[in-house]
């Protein structure tokens, strides 16, 4: 993958991803409100206000990469009265306990970086058993980036745990699985 690259600011695309895109996909998604949430790749925070908005967290955070970036997001946050943590940090070494969110939301980070594999291992690990993990299709990043991410799947083996729960296109919802071992320590022992 190429280094680090920031996507240009465009109003009217954020204006659509605020009021249009952020909502449907809440809506057609059927994503739970009242969670503990993250954002991975938040970038200039464009899609926390509606995130807080529509699923009324009673966590949010957002994380990026870049802290020039989340400079714009803190500002954005203020003007629109949200409340949320943002962090500095990579997708691919989260700075989160495990089990720490119940929603994972991705607008296209993981198609975008090298060892989107370990980023993956970090989102299962920091997801509690029965999260979601929201991400874009490759349909999605086709059309929204199409030169950047060159039709790149994901590499969705490395990841069992994540099954998918809901198809809708554009996004795609993951429910991680929990594992043999938390399933053994929920059997009734006689």
């Amino acid at each position: 993958m190429h280094a680090y690259e920031p996507f240009p600011d465009i109003p009217r695309r954020n204006l659509m991803q605020e009021y249009v895109e952020v909502p449907v996909m809440v809506q057609l998604l059927g994503l739970p409100a009242g969670g503990r949430i993250l954002e991975v790749g938040c970038g200039r925070g464009i899609a926390l206000p509606p995130i807080a908005r529509t699923l009324r967290p009673r966590l949010l955070v957002g994380l990026d990469v870049d802290k020039r970036l989340l400079r714009f997001a803190r500002a954005r946050l203020r003007e629109r009265g949200v409340t949320a943590s943002l962090h500095h940090g990579d997708v691919r070494a989260l700075p989160f306990a495990d089990a720490r969110f119940d929603l994972v939301i991705d607008f296209g980070t993981c198609h975008h970086i090298g060892d989107p594999d370990r980023a993956l291992g970090e989102i299962v690990r920091v997801l509690r058993p029965g999260g979601l993990f929201v991400c874009e299709t490759v349909t999605s990043q086709l059309l929204s980036h199409p030169f950047r991410s060159r039709g790149r799947r994901l590499p969705w083996k490395a990841v069992p745990e994540l099954s998918v729960v809901r198809d809708r296109l554009l996004w795609k919802t993951r429910r991680r699985l929990p594992t043999l071992s938390q399933l053994d320590r929920t059997k009734p022992r006689h």
